[in-house]
């Protein structure tokens, strides 16, 4: 029987992993500028092109900074964790509208992490975070679906940020940039807005009277109700 072929990361590959981990250890800091592709070549003894493949790969991935120029060269990037966040959305997209994944699962998802979130704004809200979460309600009785949509993400990203937690904010961020969610909202059953609204009012309360409970509870109220709406714009469709 002939045994498994294992197979071995490309060349550029193996050159992005060694050089990504001396970034995310924190053996190379941001601004640090790298060894130039001269540098790598011989060390790792690789030609040119493998080298600045390598080198694309973790520009693609907002990890380094290439210059050009007698100055140039290829520097650590400062973290930015709206790059990252959009990475993430990016990947999402692609596993719903590919894979196993759809908007149950990140609702899912939502229904664990809100909750947490809610609870937490309670505790940490300023009256800046307040003004944002007030000023991403809605009237479902006037406003256009767009609108509607839009508003219920802005409240939601105003609630991460009242935790002031940048990690939250990167890692959430993906869950509320549904794709196909105006299509499906439109199948949603009648007076979803209404409640959406009435929920966001609740959740806003509980958070303004600095109320952790109530605000976790009124959080998984409002989950519970958009699973249950979509659910319902989803059956036979997926």
């Amino acid at each position: 029987m002939r045994a498994r072929q294992v197979l071995r990361p490309l060349a550029y590959q193996q050159l992005a992993d060694d050089l990504r981990t001396e970034i995310v250890s924190g053996r190379l800091r941001p601004g640090d500028r790298l060894p130039t592709e001269p540098q790598l070549c011989h060390t790792w003894g690789l030609s040119r092109s493998t080298v600045r493949e390598a080198l694309r790969l973790l520009a693609s991935q907002h990890l380094i900074t290439t210059t050009r120029g007698v100055t140039g060269g290829s520097f650590v990037a400062q973290p930015n964790p709206a790059a990252f966040a959009e990475s993430l959305s990016t990947g999402l997209q692609m596993m719903l509208s590919t894979g196993p994944a759809d908007i149950r699962a990140v609702l899912d998802a939502r229904a664990i992490i809100d909750p947490s979130l809610a609870a937490l704004a309670a505790l940490r809200a300023n009256a800046d975070d307040l003004a944002a979460l007030n000023a991403a309600l809605f009237d479902p009785n006037h406003t256009d679906l767009d609108t509607v949509l839009t508003t219920t993400r802005e409240f939601h990203r105003a609630l991460v940020a009242a935790v002031h937690n940048p990690v939250f904010s990167l890692l959430v961020q993906p869950l509320y940039e549904v794709a196909n969610e105006r299509a499906l909202s439109q199948r949603t059953p009648p007076g979803i807005w209404r409640r959406v609204d009435a929920d966001h009012r609740m959740i806003l309360r509980a958070v303004a009277a600095r109320n952790p409970v109530a605000a976790r509870s009124a959080a998984r109220l409002h989950l519970e109700q958009m699973r249950n709406g979509y659910a319902d714009a989803t059956a036979g469709r997926l």
